[in-house]
């Protein structure tokens, strides 16, 4: 594995068939993972239906991680009934550290980075213009600009601290 992009679910607290379809871990509003349909390895190779699609584009050699929040969201004033929450955000830095740590992913921004950062990145593709993750509700005073590196910050942290 090469990568982990990092979404919201644009859904509720809880994962369901579809969100387990397109990403390899979900992380609820406690904090709680859940593993999606897929393993990471099988987007080694990415073959139709066998693989988790989290990123237009940018899935082969990526782990999809998504916290399962943000339906509603319109911006950083009109959230919705379902904001991330700070304990279900640490859990997510915490655990993408420990990918991070399993895979041998260094922490850069050309290895682990929001959706958003991966299609601004690359215009070309289908994940051009996502939203995840443009706000923070735990965490409003980080602009949206230094969201990245704000999260990538987070998981050397956790990966120091060696959790």
């Amino acid at each position: 594995m090469k990568k982990i992009i990092i979404h919201w679910s644009a859904g509720s607290y809880q994962p369901n068939s579809h969100d387990r379809d397109c990403y390899h871990f979900l992380v609820d509003k406690d904090g709680n993972i859940h593993n999606g349909k897929f393993k990471p390895e099988d987007n080694l190779k990415c073959i139709r239906g066998k693989y988790a699609m989290h990123t237009g584009g940018g899935n082969t050699g990526a782990i999809g991680v998504a916290m399962c929040a943000m339906a509603g969201f319109k911006d950083k004033n009109h959230v919705g009934k379902y904001p991330i929450t700070p304990k279900q955000f640490e859990a997510c830095m915490k655990l993408c550290a420990n990918l991070s740590k399993k895979y041998n992913i260094v922490i850069s921004a050309d290895n682990i980075m929001t959706h958003y950062e991966f299609g601004q990145k690359h215009p070309q593709t289908t994940s051009f213009g996502k939203i995840d993750i443009v706000y923070l509700p735990p965490y409003p005073w980080v602009c949206q600009k230094d969201i990245g590196s704000f999260i990538r910050s987070k998981i050397k942290w956790y990966k120091q601290k060696g959790e």
